[in-house]
Order: C-alpha cells, then structure tokens, then sequence
C-alpha cells in the first residue's frame, strides 16, 4: 500500500453557512466520503476527519471547522501527523475565477485571494499542493468587487442548485481519479470537459 493521501474541503462550520457557494469544497468531501464509505466522524485536527482505503491508497478526508481564513491550522495539523507531503494533498474549493460549472484540477499556484488557499500556504509554507478549483463565477456589472463577499456568502442559485448534484458528482469523480491515477493523468482527462 502506498503513503496516505490526505483530501480537504474548504468551508465555513455551522448550519447557516451549510448551502453557501463557499462551501461546495465541503459538499464535495461529504459526497466523496459517501462514495468511499468512509465516516467523516470524527472531531481531530480542528475539523471533521475519516479515514479509510481507497484502492491501493490510506485516504485521509478532512473538513476544517476553523472558518475559512484558519483552515491552514487544520491542513497543518492533519498533514504533520500523518507526515503527507504536500503534493499528496488535494485542497477542494469555491472558485470565483471559474464560471459556475467550470471544474478544473490544478498543481500549486497562487491562491487568487482565497482565504482558506492563503492561510493553507501560510501553514505549509509550499503552493505545491494540489486544488480541484470548483467554479462558482463571480458578480459582473456596477459595484462588482464590491459584491463579492455577498456572493461566495451566499446560497446557489436555483438554476445552480438544480445543476449542483452532477457538478458534485463529476468532483467526485476527479478526486478518485486523482487518488487513482496521480495529478498528470487526472488532469489530462478531466480539464477539458
């Protein structure tokens, strides 16, 4: 078997943030664990954490609950323990550079502003970890930057929501394709979709 693979998803804690746009990498990790059959039931590492086999490799799945601009602090603690470099490391999140539906996997890189990408950075002090970027597109028009906040803080649309279950899925399927094939091929076969 080869070393852990560790697979995060950004997000806020609590219920009120559950349907934000800046949650879907939380929304991606709870389907992917589904899929897996591995129970996020665990409180370790400041987050919600479960491990379990995925083929040949131990997957570690964590869902930090230190707020987005702190999820470095939970990336940090799981990644140390388990001694997962970063380029073993898949980061899911909210993407505003990204039309809605636009889902791309990516190695480093900086982090376009992000506040759980910088703080994850910041902690690991290396860009060189992987990111399934999942779009969620950004305001357009008057007062634009203004607005963004609003957005990412905000529920999908419902001509999102209606689309959201088989973007989820297509993460889903990128994540093990990352597990199974590597960063390379994954990308290869999933970017131009």
């Amino acid at each position: 078997m080869r070393g852990a693979r560790l697979v995060v998803g950004l997000g806020n804690p609590g219920r009120e943030y559950a349907g934000h746009r800046h949650n879907v990498g939380v929304m991606v990790v709870d389907r992917l664990a589904g899929a897996e059959g591995i129970a996020l039931g665990q409180a370790k590492f400041q987050g919600r954490f479960g491990q379990g086999d995925a083929g040949k490799v131990r997957l570690l799945l964590l869902e930090p609950e230190t707020y987005m601009n702190a999820s470095g602090e939970a990336v940090a603690a799981a990644a140390r323990f388990f001694k997962v470099p970063p380029e073993d490391t898949l980061v899911v999140h909210d993407e505003l550079d990204l039309p809605f539906g636009r889902l791309q996997l990516k190695k480093g890189g900086g982090t376009g502003g992000h506040n759980g990408l910088e703080s994850i950075v910041a902690q690991l002090g290396d860009t060189g970890f992987a990111r399934l970027r999942f779009g969620i597109g950004k305001p357009t028009g008057p007062n634009a930057k203004e607005r963004v906040v609003g957005h990412v803080l905000h529920d999908f649309s419902t001509e999102e929501k209606e689309a959201l279950p088989l973007l989820l899925e297509r993460a889903v399927d990128m994540a093990q394709a990352w597990l199974s094939l590597g960063l390379a091929e994954a990308m290869n076969r999933h970017n131009r979709r």
